[in-house]
């Protein structure tokens, strides 16, 4: 056939309808050689790696009968939780119903009822225990045909939350929708109680098709303002009623404070990480059960034995078996590679001694697969870089946060891929100062002043929105134009844990919060075309910020466009997402068509 035929661009419904994309596979590890993988019709399968054996383990008919979407396995997969009606709260979060699946039985559990709505639910790491939140209280089942018992009473919408955390800490601080911890051998339960009672709601109309638009309203603290309050509380699953508080030391606990991670070490030692507001430490706090309370337990690391030439040390520390051995420790550092030379004693003859190589090479790795090709290998040419001579534009893609990347090695099919490709504009991804994965100097040098040199940084070579208008705001005729979809305005808006992790509370900054608002540039937008994005219903970045933009430029009689999109949250899903795409290339298409 014509090969010119088989050529063509990647179209913006290819990147819209995934009509080109890689292959991927999900699976679920449920021991150390097996894994359960959902088909394309529906189907579980069981997969043995070690064997390569597979068989059917859950049918579609199954899932069918409760119309679900999704399983969670208990630990002796004895019983399936299906679970169904999802339905997405925010970025983590959702509620969903759930039905009890009985494996041996093939039967659905009809008199174990667990609530329509709720709001997370979790296995055991054993047996087949069960906990899962309704209405901001935890209920705990010892057995999946048990009744549920609950074990909290004081959840109340926006200001109580037990076993779920609030909105702060679900987007800044967990990253998750869990604030249950299960003990090893499900003996207790941990458990997170966030209080928002003295917490500032924001308040945004849901407009929806009722007459009147129903108004949403969220505990928010933002920057300087007063933040939850959390607690951490275990429970002893036999005897529910008994709950211990883990006691935040006084070091931190003394004024605000912020919960960041608790791990179980085991059934009575807990390990938990405490955040002072300011977040320039945290403190790692062991805690043991003395079978009354939960006490600190004073841990003080073993300092090192250095060498004569303090490039070599001895040191104490416990194998993978936990028994303790004496390491060597040889630190070299040659060009492209360090090496450590590691001489450990052997577990069986602990006088042997065994020489080990680490070697960590100075060089970027990226995600990718191992390819093994045949014996006798052929090239075909697939594609052929058209010319640089073609391309005419260039396209800065940016979101550009503390710690973030743009460029690197990771394969993607997205907008931008469509852009290069369809509209021959050339993408750059550039990372700042400020930026992650280059070394604590560069990645530390916006601390404490955002707005500032990861902005400049773009103008020489959401926070992507916050980048794009700071940048055209700055005046240096570099950009031409700029699109902003759901920008921050200034940081006095937006949360505070975010915003003080990297500028402190406005009293403690207030010169360089007064330097990073965008609307302060407002008057410099005269001499750019700029777009400004923003949904009504954005629970993270409010829609407030899009507005006290646009009331900016207009007190500065700049000319430029705007779309908002009733009812959307941050992500813009749904036909939302098409729209935007759709607008965003026809602003682009318009913006490089101008006479330069």
């Amino acid at each position: 056939g014509d090969e010119s035929a088989l050529k063509r661009t990647f179209s913006f419904n290819d990147f819209y309808n995934d009509t080109i994309r890689y292959k991927t596979y999900s699976l679920y590890w449920i021991s150390d050689n097996e894994y359960l993988h959902k088909t394309s019709e529906g189907h579980i399968y069981l997969h043995n790696a070690e064997t390569k054996e597979s068989s059917m383990y859950l049918s579609n008919s199954t899932f069918a009968q409760v119309d679900a979407t999704d399983y969670i396995l208990s630990a002796d997969r004895k019983f399936v939780a299906f679970e169904s009606n999802y339905s997405k709260l925010r970025r983590h979060s959702y509620t969903a119903s759930y039905h009890i699946y009985n494996m041996e039985s093939q039967e659905f559990l009809s008199k174990v009822q667990i609530p329509p709505v709720t709001q997370f639910l979790v296995w055991a790491p054993v047996e087949n225990k069960l906990a899962y939140v309704w209405e901001y209280n935890i209920y705990l089942k010892k057995n999946a045909t048990a009744e549920a018992v609950q074990v909290t009473h004081n959840g109340k919408v926006n200001e109580i939350q037990n076993g779920v955390p609030d909105w702060v800490y679900e987007e800044e601080v967990f990253a998750s929708n869990e604030a249950i911890w299960w003990s090893p051998q499900g003996k207790y339960l941990a458990y997170l109680q966030i209080n928002d009672t003295g917490v500032h709601n924001i308040e945004y109309p849901l407009y929806g098709n009722d007459q009147y638009p129903t108004t949403v309203l969220i505990p928010y603290p933002k920057a300087g303002c007063v933040i939850p309050r959390a607690r951490l509380f275990v429970i002893d699953v036999e005897n529910p009623s008994k709950q211990t508080e883990v006691v935040v030391p006084k070091s931190v606990g003394s004024g605000d404070h912020y919960l960041r991670t608790v791990t179980w070490v085991t059934d009575e030692r807990l390990a938990v990480q405490w955040l002072p507001r300011r977040q320039d430490s945290v403190l790692l706090q062991i805690y043991d059960y003395d079978g009354t309370n939960w006490k600190e337990t004073s841990y003080f690391p073993e300092a090192p034995y250095f060498a004569a030439n303090n490039m070599s040390f001895y040191k104490v520390m416990s194998n993978d078996k936990g028994y303790k051995h004496l390491h060597y420790v040889d630190a070299v550092s040659i060009i492209v590679l360090l090496l450590f030379y590691i001489f450990i004693s052997n577990i069986q003859i602990p006088a042997e001694l065994q020489c080990m190589k680490l070697y960590i090479l100075q060089q970027c790795f990226w995600k990718n697969q191992k390819v093994k090709f045949s014996p006798f290998i052929h090239y075909k040419n697939i594609f052929n870089i058209l010319s640089l001579s073609v391309f005419s534009t260039l396209c800065y893609y940016r979101y550009g946060g503390p710690a973030s990347q743009n460029t690197d090695y990771v394969f993607r099919l997205e907008w931008a891929t469509y852009l290069c490709s369809t509209e021959k504009v050339i993408i750059a991804s550039f990372d700042g100062r400020g930026s992650g994965y280059q070394g604590d100097e560069i990645m530390h040098a916006i601390y404490g002043r955002l707005g500032t040199y990861e902005v400049e940084d773009q103008i020489s070579a959401s926070y992507g929105g916050y980048v794009t208008s700071m940048v055209l705001g700055s005046g240096s005729g570099v950009f031409k134009c700029g699109i902003a979809v759901a920008p921050v305005a200034k940081w006095e808006y937006y949360d505070a844990v975010y915003t003080e992790r990297y500028m402190h509370r406005p009293e403690e900054n207030m010169e360089s919060y007064k330097n990073s608002t965008v609307t302060d540039r407002a008057k410099n937008f005269k001499s750019v075309q700029y777009m400004l994005v923003h949904g009504t219903a954005d629970d993270n970045v409010h829609f407030q910020q899009a507005a006290q933009i646009s009331k900016a430029l207009v007190e500065n009689y700049v000319d430029f466009e705007a779309m908002w999109y009733t009812d959307k949250d941050h992500g813009l899903s749904g036909k939302a997402r098409y729209h935007l795409y759709t607008h965003l290339n026809h602003f682009l298409q318009n913006c490089f068509a101008e006479k330069k």
